[in-house]
């Protein structure tokens, strides 16, 4: 993989870390500590931002919900961080790993000379090879409890530390295009309205957030020139497929560079679901004119995938030229090529004109001379 990642900062939801009424979930914790160790043998650094501590405190103290009496929440959080920063203790050094722990707030990163603190004090225990466990000081911040969540937290310390990736694992599959019956969104190029609007908040009793904040970490981290990756983190041990674009999940490109920089993580982030077969003009077009790819350009279909995945693309002679995201499914476009009927492209209104992957989510990967001749 050409992007070259030093550093990661991985934040775990409290639904991924609870095992019930004040019970942790020590085999998920384990599995994300194997997780980090392969990743530090690969000569990956790893910043790990876990929530938990309210929620196993609200269990230790035999609560349902989540305390709307600020004191009582602080309580929760009390309780239940150190019992939280036990099981990281613990299972980090299985694996010879030396854990800290940072509790921040808003107001650590609003003043410069206190940010400059974080900063210092999260380089120094990484150079000395330290795993820094961070969490919200949910235990004396109001303003925290009420509106904040580690989300942005996360994201704030990706900016902070000058991270690559920012990797939150949560209970959903990624950003799906809607609540119900939606796909997943498997490459996010730029943060739009309508990406936003495809988010919602959490349901969870325990939890603060929701996919909405997740969006709102994944602008400020992408921001600050990090990519984002959102995906489930049920198999935590999965750290190093992440890595090498291999997981389920949806990934956000940094902002702040051009559309082909961008593009750029595509080539990498996900593995394509299928190929589409594309004639000699197609392949012009799109590697000397950075042109969509239209219906009348392909050729076959191979593999089954669904929309908003990726694929790749191949020209006759068997070169992977491109990677793209796909308006349809492979049962959709089959459906479309192997019609005259200008009805059937109707039927499909989430595509309102023959486009079956648009450029700005194409991504080159090889240059028009290295196209043989037709």
């Amino acid at each position: 993989m050409d992007q070259d990642i030093k550093l990661v900062v991985i934040k775990m939801g409290t639904g991924l870390l609870s095992a019930g009424k004040g019970e942790i979930h020590t085999k998920r914790i384990s599995q994300i500590c194997a997780g980090i160790d392969s990743l530090k043998q690969q000569g990956i650094r790893v910043i790990l931002v876990s929530s938990g501590a309210v929620g196993l405190g609200m269990g230790k103290l035999g609560l349902d919900k989540r305390p709307q009496e600020l004191s009582l929440l602080r309580s929760c959080a009390s309780i239940g961080q150190s019992e939280l920063m036990h099981s990281w203790k613990s299972s980090l050094e299985k694996h010879g790993l030396l854990a800290a722990q940072i509790l921040l707030t808003r107001e650590d990163f609003n003043e410069q000379s206190r940010s400059q603190k974080v900063k210092e004090t999260i380089q120094t225990l990484l150079d000395h090879d330290v795993v820094p466990v961070v969490n919200e000081n949910d235990s004396v911040s109001d303003e925290e409890l009420k509106f904040g969540d580690n989300d942005v937290l996360s994201a704030l310390l990706t900016s902070l530390s000058l991270a690559e990736l920012l990797i939150i694992l949560t209970t959903a599959k990624g950003l799906m295009t809607s609540a119900d019956s939606g796909v997943l969104v498997p490459f996010v190029s730029e943060i739009t309205p309508d990406i936003e609007k495809m988010a919602e908040g959490t349901k969870s009793a325990t939890a603060v957030g929701g996919m909405v904040t997740k969006i709102e970490a994944a602008k400020v981290a992408t921001k600050s020139g990090c990519a984002v990756f959102i995906g489930s983190g049920e198999n935590p041990d999965r750290l190093s497929q992440i890595i090498d674009g291999n997981a389920e999940g949806t990934f956000f490109a940094p902002a702040g560079l051009s559309l082909n920089q961008r593009k750029k993580w595509l080539a990498f982030f996900p593995k394509p679901k299928g190929s589409l077969e594309i004639d000699h003009g197609a392949c012009q077009a799109i590697l000397g004119k950075g042109a969509s790819l239209l219906a009348s350009g392909v050729t076959g279909i191979s593999g089954t995938f669904g929309r908003s995945e990726v694929v790749s693309l191949v020209s006759k002679d068997g070169k992977v030229i491109a990677r793209g995201i796909c308006r349809f499914s492979n049962t959709e476009l089959e459906q479309i090529l192997g019609s005259t009927n200008e009805t059937v492209l109707q039927v499909h209104t989430w595509c309102a004109h023959p486009e079956v992957i648009h450029r700005d989510f194409l991504a080159p990967l090889l240059k028009k001379e290295q196209l043989p001749e037709d």
